[in-house]
């Protein structure tokens, strides 16, 4: 039975060489050609990380992320999932443990890896959670997905990146300022938010004929 994407609620749709791409307020994009999920700097056991060194972080931060990715396999009900880099924050912990689990709950979704600058573990941890891993930049279809922005995208191809943790600075009456995090999409390549929880933003300035996409109160808003 097909999905109608449009009935999920907060979520916009965006169309990019052809292709149809769905943006979701808990900060990942479904690929509906690809039958993908695509999810950035998901950040996996930052929490406990920074609780191991003293700093008071509620476990709260941890069971968001759990939460937000499950909805999303039941929204989309997708085929793959591309981690676009950064999975895992720093060394092994149960957190992992966790990953594993669920990956054993979806066997029918492949889960799959495009390495970033914290994916650090062993390739025996990376085949437990049975996650195919991709060097960047990975190609599918006319897409380039890596987790660093790419310096020079080739003709023919649109580069998805994360690692910045995208966000715009908005502006009202009486000065009042908010950033908010973003997808934004340039001439060339896109970058897409951060999912984990406790990552903070880097503002970004679009150009004229860019396409940003702001997350606000549990909705994807375009604002330019």
């Amino acid at each position: 039975m097909r999905i109608d994407f449009s009935q999920i609620e907060g979520v916009q749709r965006h169309k990019l060489a052809d292709q149809h791409l769905w943006l979701h307020p808990f900060r990942a994009v479904y690929w509906e050609e690809e039958c993908a999920l695509l999810i950035a700097d998901l950040h996996l056991g930052k929490a406990q990380h920074f609780r191991k060194s003293g700093i008071a972080v509620p476990e709260s931060v941890g069971q968001e992320n759990w939460d937000r990715l499950i909805s999303l396999l039941w929204d989309f009900q997708p085929k793959r999932v591309l981690f676009l880099g950064d999975l895992f924050h720093s060394e092994y912990n149960t957190d992992w443990e966790e990953l594993i689990s669920f990956t054993q709950q979806f066997e029918q979704i492949s889960f799959e890896l495009v390495e970033g600058n914290h994916d650090i573990l062993s390739p025996d941890a990376y085949r437990a959670a049975r996650l195919q891993v991709h060097n960047e930049p990975y190609p599918v279809g006319k897409f380039l997905l890596s987790h660093h922005p790419m310096e020079k995208v080739p003709e023919g191809y649109y580069n998805l990146a994360g690692h910045i943790h995208p966000g715009v600075l908005l502006e009202g009456m009486g000065r009042q300022r908010m950033r908010l995090s973003c997808f934004w999409f340039g001439k060339s390549q896109a970058l897409m938010p951060a999912f984990g929880a406790f990552t903070g933003t880097a503002v970004v300035r679009p150009e004229a004929g860019d396409y940003v996409f702001v997350l606000a109160e549990e909705r994807v808003v375009q604002v330019c």
